[in-house]
């Protein structure tokens, strides 16, 4: 199928039949999907080191088993979410009982991103499917190796008229953005965020938006600085730093900077050897239009670490920055690669005031042994998520929610809250006819509301 609007008919017709309703029929894709992932996870692990230059490592472990614990962990969990939920009913109502019901929106629009590719177009589709949807699934024009065998993978598994794969670039996000959906889940940039929160409210269709923006990394003086250093060279130079949760820039107390430094200096070469560009563990920039933008970046930036490039083998390596102000070109915008500016601070607070001006970004992580401080940064800032004394890996925990507020993003996902996102949660209140109170009905004779007020106060 390649025309739009036959696969949405087909669609249609296919969920009105009320064959995704059956939680069984969900289970059995589910876990079929598990069993294709895990028969092809060399084809997606090639995909994945084409399109990005991945190790098999990081790709299994920042993609595909992530992957296949999200669908463990929904397989074994749908069941339950699934079930109508009683909830209490208030006396005013009496006799009566009240239940929540899941139930699918119904066609739904799933747009996926570059840069991780099979992790963040397969925990959506999960989601999806879990509660019961169809699915019209584009993914990134950019990633093409993993989108082909994204496509091929998901043939497998699903009839179009369940699920259909669409490839192509900005035309095909067009024209599948001029139809109508029941739900629209996107994840890329805030400025594509933006159109696509435009083009649903023509249809009045709710969405979730999964962005981004610079998500920053606070040092204090009581924190471990050599595992803080470790820790921050992981997360910040996982994937060449083309992760939407990556530290974006460190503020560390002045007293700790020099070493915090060194000590990153330290685990660049020890995770990635004297010339990491040349690393098989280090991978590389998506295309030459990034590459291009990140090394225009750092013209006339204080480089302290790293900084070669080849344009050949698109990578840039790890690269801190130091002598950087909120008015620095890499402050400006999410930088979206391995380039990291440290900034020096003196009181916690002013660092707090600061963030408050600045957009809410999707991840904050903090350093610290101080429970002081610690309960002060998560009670003062609003952000999306975030994780004390480590980087990125709140992302992989099922059991809470992942996403952003304000410009960073719009709903959440990941376990159950992914099939929350995907179900309208329904109320029902069921009333007794055996008994039918008075009190509701006119003619309001005189002492009335003083008893309704008792009953609704």
């Amino acid at each position: 199928m390649t025309n739009i609007e036959e696969i949405l008919k087909a669609q249609r017709e296919f969920f009105d039949s009320d064959t995704t309703k059956s939680v069984e029929f969900r289970k059995q894709k589910l876990r079929l999907l598990k069993k294709i992932i895990n028969e092809n996870r060399q084809q997606i692990l090639d995909a994945l080191k084409a399109d990005l230059g991945k190790s098999d490592f990081e790709g299994y472990a920042c993609e595909v088993g992530l992957t296949l614990s999200e669908l463990s962990h929904t397989i074994s969990h749908i069941k339950k979410w699934a079930k109508p939920k009683r909830k209490s009913a208030p006396i005013v109502h009496f006799p009566s009982s009240a239940k929540i019901y899941y139930e699918p929106y119904g066609l739904t629009l799933i747009i996926s991103p570059w840069n991780y590719p099979f992790l963040l177009s397969m925990e959506p589709i999960i989601g999806a499917i879990a509660a019961g949807n169809c699915v019209v699934f584009k993914p990134s024009a950019y990633s093409a190796n993993t989108s082909r065998t994204l496509e091929f993978l998901l043939k497998k598994v699903f009839e179009p008229q369940h699920l259909c794969t669409v490839l192509g670039g900005r035309e095909q996000n067009k024209e599948l953005l001029s139809q109508k959906y029941d739900y629209i889940f996107f994840t890329g940039s805030t400025s594509v965020g933006k159109q696509v929160m435009e083009s649903a409210a023509k249809n009045l269709t709710p969405v979730t938006l999964e962005l981004g923006g610079k998500s920053p990394c606070i040092v204090d003086e009581s924190a471990n600085i050599d595992l803080a250093a470790k820790r921050i060279v992981w997360g910040k130079f996982l994937n060449a730093g083309q992760t939407c949760v990556a530290p974006d820039f460190v503020y560390v107390h002045k007293t700790q900077k020099e070493k915090l430094a060194a000590a990153m200096r330290k685990y660049i070469e020890k995770f990635y050897g004297a010339k990491p560009i040349h690393s098989p563990d280090y991978p590389k920039l998506i295309n030459q239009k990034h590459f291009d933008r990140l090394s225009n970046l750092l013209n006339g930036q204080n480089i302290i670490c790293g900084g070669e490039s080849d344009a050949n083998l698109m990578k840039i390596s790890p690269t801190l920055v130091d002598s950087v102000n909120w008015d620095n070109p890499l402050m400006q915008e999410e930088i979206f690669g391995p380039v990291l500016p440290i900034l020096p601070f003196d009181d916690i607070s002013s660092v707090i005031s600061l963030l408050k001006n600045k957009e809410k970004p999707l991840a904050l992580y903090l350093f610290s042994n101080s429970c002081k401080n610690q309960n002060y940064i998560i009670s003062s800032l609003s952000f999306g998520g975030g994780c004390i004394n480590d980087t990125i890996v709140h992302l992989a925990t099922s059991s809470i929610p992942f996403g952003g507020v304000g410009s960073s993003g719009i709903g959440q996902y990941h376990g159950k809250y992914s099939f929350e996102t995907f179900s309208h949660i329904k109320g029902i209140l069921k009333k007794s006819n055996k008994i039918d109170i008075f009190l509701r009905y006119p003619p309001y004779k005189k002492g009335r509301l003083g008893l309704l007020r008792k009953l609704l106060k």
